[in-house]
């Protein structure tokens, strides 16, 4: 089962970013949800923790391609870029010095620009989420960049495991 498990998984963490192209908001909410879920199924399952670090990073760079690729064809194609462009450069520096820190330093700003771009579309319609990304920019980049400031830092400066911070919490 273990083997079994860990490929299903890792698997999906390739090809769901390959949907954000077709469902992008479906695809887009079940892989964030798989990936806050990832290495609580995966460890236990026997995947060795580094080897998990490295896919999960590796995974990660395939959404974040994929949610470039599906920006390049709409208004907020800039933002995308840009955002992008800063993870790429943490990716890199992750790759090459295996120290967690630098994505603190380049934020995963794309992700939730993404979720928040598509669920608006999703609710709202295609037509009208620009408009409406446009009348809210400023709240909505607050509120990314005070929600991925405090990840970054719990996950990767402070190592926070959010799951066994629960279960400390709870009686």
């Amino acid at each position: 089962m273990g083997m079994a498990f860990i490929i299903i998984i890792v698997a999906l963490k390739f090809i769901l970013p390959v949907l954000y192209l077709f469902f992008p908001f479906a695809a887009g909410w079940g892989n964030f949800i798989l990936d806050s879920v990832d290495g609580d199924l995966l460890i236990p399952a026997g995947l060795d923790n580094s080897l998990y670090q490295n896919l999960d990073k590796a995974a990660d760079w395939v959404a974040y391609l994929f949610m470039f690729i599906w920006g390049w064809r709409k208004p907020i194609r800039r933002e995308i870029s840009i955002v992008f462009a800063m993870r790429t450069l943490g990716q890199v520096l992750f790759f090459t010095t295996q120290n967690e820190m630098v994505f603190f330093w380049f934020p995963n700003l794309l992700e939730p620009l993404f979720l928040v771009y598509v669920t608006i579309a999703r609710f709202k319609g295609w037509r009208r989420a620009q408009e409406i990304y446009r009348q809210r920019i400023w709240l909505i980049w607050i509120c990314i960049l005070v929600y991925k400031i405090q990840d970054e830092y719990f996950t990767h400066v402070g190592n926070v495991d959010r799951t066994d911070l629960l279960r400390s919490l709870l009686p």
